[in-house]
């Protein structure tokens, strides 16, 4: 009998476990905090948290290469690139690049924004990371968390679920980090400037224009196809107004499926014994550099539009040319409400924020090409 229970006991998880499983129960905690009470990116945070506490329970066997359930995920989902190209076409589908094609001057505004992703490429080769780990650290400034989580299974599976929790926490805190920037590098008149009327988009242009981006920027940069591809296509369904019920499966049960597939192999990359590191801390920090320069070089570029533009740009839109959809187009126009409750900037922000999409997918195929 007592043989019996110490081989019962032998099978439990308790003896497996070390001072660094509490600790990652504690971080899944805060994410579950964050997503549930505060409501930041609940929809990833909630799945990312569960299975980064289930992974850091010992014995489970979860991430057991070749057994494993969530391995399972992980592998054919991720490693195999399938997850974020099924993202990015439910993504397209619910994509408007109407504000963008009324005023198509707004997508320099999308690239500007990018300027923190390469920066910061720079910065973590020089603090010792490799080129594909830096590459895998800028992608963070572009606030994108699926072209992050594809990049970072390319390039640098080790470290995966750290960009990417970094990704979505930044996505997230957009309406902390933003505003201030926004408020340092503009003036109270500037902040009050109208935007001219945009013109009609006719819809024949919305057609044409995923087809057109698509070989446009494929042929550019051909390590984007996966994601281009099908963020397009996704675009085509929705733009073609003939395949409803295509368009209907993307928004909502495709994408709704792969996204708790996407979040829960996310965080069960996030085992004790990888993530506490220090140079996760790193990661972190060099994250929200790379998102805080994206946002001032938006900005930035937009009062330089103004020195040469006789019709005026409000340089908050600069911020939204990050790829936090649409949390930056609505902070944006949060900002703008503050000092003119009449300027409702939202559509007009919305053109930069799907540019900074597009300017996102194009820095991580020059990474691919680069690193890969």
């Amino acid at each position: 009998m007592v043989g019996w229970l110490a081989d019962l006991g032998a099978q439990t998880g308790f003896l497996g476990l070390s001072w660094g499983h509490p600790v990652m129960w504690a971080l899944a905690g805060g994410f579950l905090y964050l997503a549930i009470a505060k409501k930041f990116e609940p929809l990833l945070l909630v799945p990312i948290a569960f299975g980064m506490l289930v992974v850091n329970l010992p014995g489970t066997g979860l991430m057991e290469p070749g057994e494993g359930l969530l391995w399972r995920f992980f592998h054919y989902g991720i490693e195999w690139e399938v997850i974020p190209p099924l993202i990015f076409l439910g993504l397209g589908a619910m994509t408007d690049f109407g504000p963008l094609l009324s005023q198509p001057r707004l997508i320099f505004l999308g690239a500007g924004a990018q300027v923190g992703v390469y920066i910061t490429f720079f910065c973590a080769h020089l603090m010792g990371f490799d080129l594909k780990e830096a590459a895998t650290i800028g992608i963070i400034g572009g606030a994108d968390g699926p072209t992050t989580i594809y990049l970072g299974s390319r390039l640098a599976p080790h470290m995966l679920g750290t960009v990417a929790v970094a990704a979505y926490s930044y996505m997230a805190m957009v309406p902390l980090i933003q505003p201030p920037i926004m408020r340092l590098m503009t003036t109270r008149q500037e902040r009050r400037i109208r935007m001219s009327k945009a013109r009609k988009v006719h819809p024949l242009e919305k057609i044409l224009f995923p087809v057109v981006a698509a070989v446009a920027v494929i042929l550019l940069v051909p390590a984007s196809a996966p994601l281009m591809a099908m963020f397009m296509l996704g675009n085509l369904f929705r733009e073609s107004k003939v395949v409803d019920r295509l368009t209907g499966a993307s928004q909502n049960e495709l994408m709704n499926i792969v996204t708790i597939l996407l979040g829960i192999s996310v965080g069960a990359t996030m085992r004790a014994e990888t993530f506490l590191q220090p140079r996760v801390i790193f990661v972190f920090v060099l994250g929200l550099f790379a998102f805080m320069v994206s946002t001032a070089s938006g900005i930035a570029l937009a009062k330089l539009m103004n020195l040469v533009s006789r019709d005026k740009v409000n340089p908050l839109l600069g911020a939204a040319g990050v790829s936090a959809v649409p949390m930056a187009a609505r902070v944006v126009h949060k900002v703008a409400s503050e000092e003119d409750r009449q300027n409702y900037l939202l559509m007009y922000a919305m053109g930069p924020n799907v540019a900074g999409v597009l300017g996102t997918l194009i820095a991580a195929g020059v990474f691919l090409a680069m690193a890969g």
